[in-house]
């Protein structure tokens, strides 16, 4: 069974600089499980069918305007049947003046109010994004996170081949470290993962012979980053002499990753390869594959010959 996060209305307050009128308990007690929002016109004027009661409620300049045109007795009526539902929080965007039967009936419910000076569309939008951050679905992997030239390259493999060495090369040549040794990757969006360092090993890297270091205070806040988007997966494993390393290009390879396929690489370890300079490169081409340019199809082209590419896929979330 998946894990099932929350959030504090404390941290979406303090994100999105929220008004607080009345909690009926500290915010930082009162916790948010659903990423989605809704605006309730509709059960406003009676409709309840489908309604999610686990979801934020968002009113704007239509729900105040219909609210305004009836009468101060069926107004209750209504916002009381909305607040009876025991909705995580009522908002209001525009800055609106709340009617009077609002905070009573809150109070009565025990419902959070608060408001925004923001327009509804885009403080929903806001809001969605932080809580889809918050709530995503997540698993946390052995390896290294680094952005290299603008792309997210995660590093795995085996215990001792080398990741963190990698790392701390490129991290001299100017690239960004963002997680090492634990990285906990986020499903924020049906198309994209992020990843990140859980909050007690952030920034701290790990060198055999040498020990732990702390990036951000060795190179500057310029070596690091909290996070980045994970465009691309690559394997580092001691080189095999009977294994058959994909030469060309051709082949694509990918790792499924909480429903989501990345690119990925086998990356073979040999004395005299520089990884850092192979890394940079993968990273470059990969941009390329996602711009429509791909040098092996141009190669075989010239050739006059066909590129028919397989696709390998590895699924994490067996592991």
């Amino acid at each position: 069974m998946s894990e099932i996060y929350n959030v504090s209305l404390s941290e979406i307050v303090s994100e999105l600089k929220l008004d607080v009128i009345y909690t009926p308990d500290k915010l930082e007690n009162i916790k948010i499980y659903c990423n989605d929002c809704n605006r309730p016109g509709l059960q406003l004027m009676g409709f309840y069918e489908y309604f999610s009661e686990d979801r934020p409620q968002i009113c704007g300049n239509m729900e105040f305007a219909y609210l305004a045109s009836i009468s101060e007795e069926e107004r209750k009526q209504k916002i009381e049947t909305l607040f009876s539902k025991k909705i995580p929080f009522f908002a209001v965007a525009r800055n609106h003046e709340l009617f009077p039967e609002m905070l009573t009936l809150a109070e009565k419910y025990e419902i959070p109010l608060i408001r925004t000076n923001d327009s509804t569309s885009s403080f929903i939008a806001s809001l969605i994004a932080f809580l889809n951050l918050r709530l995503a679905p997540r698993i946390t992997r052995h390896g290294v996170l680094i952005e290299v030239y603008g792309e997210g390259i995660l590093i795995v493999g085996e215990s001792g081949v080398g990741k963190s060495e990698t790392a701390i090369e490129l991290v001299k040549r100017g690239h960004r470290l963002v997680a090492d040794d634990a990285v906990e990757i986020r499903k924020v969006s049906n198309i994209s993962l992020v990843g990140q360092s859980p909050d007690n090993i952030r920034h701290f890297l790990e060198l055999r012979g040498i020990g732990i270091i702390n990036t951000r205070r060795l190179f500057g806040m310029g070596a690091v980053k909290i996070s980045e988007k994970i465009d691309l997966i690559i394997n580092l494993e001691p080189w095999d002499s009977t294994k058959v390393y994909d030469r060309m290009g051709v082949d694509n390879e990918y790792t499924n990753i909480l429903g989501i396929k990345v690119p990925s690489l086998t990356i073979p370890i040999k004395p005299g390869r520089n990884l850092a300079v192979i890394i940079e490169v993968a990273a470059m081409n990969n941009r390329q594959k996602k711009m429509g340019y791909n040098a092996a199809q141009e190669l075989l082209n010239n050739l006059g010959l066909t590129m028919d590419a397989d696709e390998k896929v590895n699924n994490w979330d067996t592991f």
